[in-house]
């Protein structure tokens, strides 16, 4: 049985076909994640498709810390950046340029646009965590077509996938082959053909368990595991002072205002109150053994 809940990563198997899958599907997660700021729908959907995309790949990747894709360009769509823990907490944000649309051809972007994956897992020094990052080419029209390139060319694995998101909800479907021989001959094309029966707005309106039945039902479909998804921040008053640090005693002490310094994590508005003593204290101590946060303001 599938549960019915509306924040969840779903991974399948299709044994007869050699087939393995992940459903993702995101509801009071994504409305949370919209809470924190008010976008344009274009950039809306990307930043869905995104999360639901960290969140997919963490059930086909060996992930013990966290997952997070992004991507970065000087054009329309300054950054998106989702992330997703193996504790199964989400985050993510949107920057768009000053009077831009978010582009609906990724190729608009242009030469210098960059998109990531990077995995991050701890290290026997918890201070030093392993990170291995890949390059995504973004000559595609959409996340989805970017993504299936990737694993194509990067781990030679038919893959195909889906996303889609709206002001409701956000979901994903990825299929890939199983390695080896698994499955008979036509499993990877009989598993293709049905995938393609399937249309974003269906993806967006079924609960799991429906739309798997609905797709597979003639392949045996079995449930591998499910794991409860939902919206966490990791911002903390340690994390911002080792930000501040990083900046140096000029810039921090520049950012004073009235007597203190207001930090806002743009991931869940949180506000962090240094006073000038405390940034006077930051700097008479050693440095905070502690990875700065990303993208505080």
């Amino acid at each position: 049985m599938v549960s019915n809940a509306g924040d969840n990563q779903t991974r399948f198997l299709l044994p007869r076909a050699g087939v393995r899958g992940v459903c993702v599907r995101l509801e009071n997660t994504w409305q949370e994640i919209l809470s924190h700021a008010s976008y344009p729908d274009r950039a809306r959907d990307l930043l869905g498709q995104a999360c639901v995309a960290s969140a997919l790949f963490t059930g086909h990747a060996k992930v013990n810390g966290r997952l997070s894709l992004q991507l970065r360009s000087p054009r329309a769509l300054r950054t998106l950046f989702a992330e997703c823990t193996a504790q199964g907490t989400l985050r993510g944000i949107a920057r768009m340029a000053e009077g831009e649309a978010a582009p609906h051809d990724l190729r608009e972007l242009g030469e210098d646009a960059l998109l990531a994956i990077t995995i991050e897992n701890p290290g026997l020094d918890p201070r030093e965590p392993q990170r291995y990052q890949s390059l995504v080419s973004l000559q595609a029209v959409t996340l989805s077509a970017a993504f299936e390139n990737y694993f194509h060319q990067s781990e030679q694995l038919p893959t195909r996938l889906l996303l889609a998101a709206d002001g409701n909800a956000a979901a994903g479907l990825m299929l890939q082959k199983l390695p080896g021989d698994e499955g008979d001959s036509d499993g990877w094309n009989r598993a293709g053909a049905l995938f393609e029966t399937l249309q974003p707005d269906e993806l967006l309106a079924l609960p799991v368990g429906e739309l798997l039945h609905r797709l597979f039902h003639e392949e045996e479909w079995s449930i591998l595991a499910e794991r409860p998804l939902r919206f966490a921040c990791s911002c903390s008053q340690q994390r911002v002072a080792a930000m501040l640090q990083s900046l140096g005693a000029e810039e921090a002490h520049a950012a004073l205002a009235d007597g203190q310094a207001e930090v806002r994590c743009e991931f869940c508005d949180q506000r962090y109150i240094f006073s000038a003593r405390e940034i006077d204290e930051l700097f008479a101590l050693p440095p905070v053994g502690i990875q700065a946060p990303e993208r505080l303001q």
